[in-house]
């Protein structure tokens, strides 16, 4: 699989990125350590290096299982994205949260280290992001990280951050049925040379068509909280689905990767799935392989709009308690 650069560091990503959200268990129902082992693997194998995890996911599991999927690929060749969390936001935190990754994922440098939302969110004691980015200026300096990147942040916080530091990555909720990063902070990182590394890039699993009209998640799954799961949306999803399908039938793909496709081909985007199993993570990988002509995006993209022409301008995708 061919790589691009991670904004302007030395960095270089595939345009897909196994997620290891699920790898933590937490808010997930019937997660196996050993098959998502196996799902890591199969990635890798299948061509996708670049991982992404987060101190947050199952406090520290889906780090620590990360490491061990790759325990014996020479570190040069895999690249690890990580996040710090919103409470660990302050100097001493974020060296700290830092140095936790570091001893879970078993190795001397994260490649790309990213703040998973911002200050405030969740509750969270409110930091200056000058004092976050100051910490991880220093980590950067030390080569603890090679890159610095944000979650979930809009424009306007973007540009705050990026006043203190570079930033090469921005990771947002991005997928034909959720969109709203188009209109916010897209055109700021296509103009600063910023990646985009978009997750839920299969809306959670709703992309894939397997769900059924009637479907219900089982209690602990994060996803009976989406918003894309619930009432109108759900059926306006089903009716793009259907529209989809021919589309993806010419091209002898599954709907995964007609979406995931779909996605790589916006600007500077790259797509953060997760897998449950082997199995799925060699199918997502050859979602880089699919090609469609400029009038195909244009078809794709307007089925798409069934679902996000009717979504409030809300970015958070879940029905939590209010994130910020």
């Amino acid at each position: 699989m061919d790589t691009q650069t991670l904004g302007t560091s030395e960095v270089k990503i595939t345009p897909i990125i196994m997620g290891t959200w699920q790898a933590g268990k937490s808010q997930w129902v019937g997660i196996e350590d050993a098959e998502t082992i196996q799902a890591i693997r199969a990635a890798f194998d299948a061509g996708i290096t670049t991982v992404d995890t987060a101190e947050v996911y199952g406090n520290g599991h889906s780090e620590q299982v990360v490491a061990k999927a790759l325990a014996d690929v020479p570190r040069e060749q895999v690249v690890y994205a990580s996040k710090v969390f919103a409470n660990h936001l302050k100097y001493d935190q974020v060296i700290e949260a830092c140095h936790g990754s570091l001893k879970r994922l078993e190795t001397d440098y994260i490649d790309l280290y990213q703040i998973h939302w911002p200050s405030g969110s969740f509750s969270s004691e409110p930091v200056p992001v000058e004092e976050t980015m100051r910490a991880l200026n220093e980590l950067k300096q030390q080569g603890k990280i090679r890159a610095i990147g944000v979650s979930n942040f809009s424009r306007a916080q973007l540009e705050s951050a990026a006043q203190y530091g570079r930033i090469d990555s921005l990771q947002p909720p991005y997928s034909l049925f959720w969109r709203q990063v188009e209109q916010d902070a897209m055109p700021y990182c296509v103009e600063h040379n910023i990646s985009i590394l978009a997750y839920s890039s299969l809306a959670q699993g709703l992309l894939t068509g397997k769900f059924s009209p009637d479907h219900q998640f089982q209690e602990g799954d994060n996803r009976a909280k989406n918003k894309l799961f619930q009432g109108q949306t759900y059926q306006r999803a089903q009716q793009a689905l259907d529209k989809l399908r021919p589309i993806a039938q010419r091209h002898q793909v599954s709907l995964s990767n007609l979406a995931l496709a779909w996605l790589i081909a916006q600007p500077q985007t790259n797509a953060i799935v997760g897998a449950r199993n082997a199995e799925q993570a060699t199918q997502n990988a050859k979602a880089a392989d699919v090609q469609f002509s400029q009038q195909e995006l244009g078809e794709i993209d307007a089925i798409g709009r069934i679902v996000t022409d009717h979504l409030d301008p809300d970015p958070v995708m879940w029905n939590w308690a209010k994130a910020s």
